[in-house]
């Protein structure tokens, strides 16, 4: 039997599809650049809504935390074009938050391959050492 989807989940699916198409056609905040829209978590009743982005090329914190700002900022605005999209009876409260997992993920993808590269190394060095012999 297929598993039901709570009204919550529903909704946050639809806020996530609606908001990744606001920001890039309405934002024109310099600050806020490309951003990608990863999850959207809505409360049980809909009042509040966790929207978490991650940014389009590499940013150092400061950039980050300015765009950040400036997607608060323009969550009111955001909100309202929404509610013009969307029809809900509550329209959450937004609040943007910073995803790290694509950034944490390309760390761990270059440890690996920094691994991966000092154990070929090691190998060949202990291959080559082995023949001399």
């Amino acid at each position: 039997m297929p598993r039901e989807f709570t009204r919550a989940e529903r909704v946050s699916d639809a806020v996530q599809q609606e908001l990744a198409a606001l920001i890039r056609s309405e934002v024109r905040d310099p600050r806020v650049g490309m951003v990608n829209v990863t999850e959207v978590q809505i409360s049980r009743d809909l009042a509040y809504g966790k929207v978490f982005v991650s940014f389009v090329g590499d940013r150092d914190q400061k950039q980050i935390d300015e765009a950040i700002d400036a997607l608060n900022g323009a969550s009111g605005y955001l909100r309202k074009l929404l509610a013009a999209n969307i029809k809900l009876r509550i329209v959450p409260k937004l609040s943007f938050i910073y995803d790290e997992s694509g950034r944490r993920g390309q760390h761990l993808s270059a440890l690996i391959d920094l691994a991966m590269a000092t154990n070929k190394s090691v190998e060949d060095a202990a291959h080559t050492g082995g023949e001399e012999e």
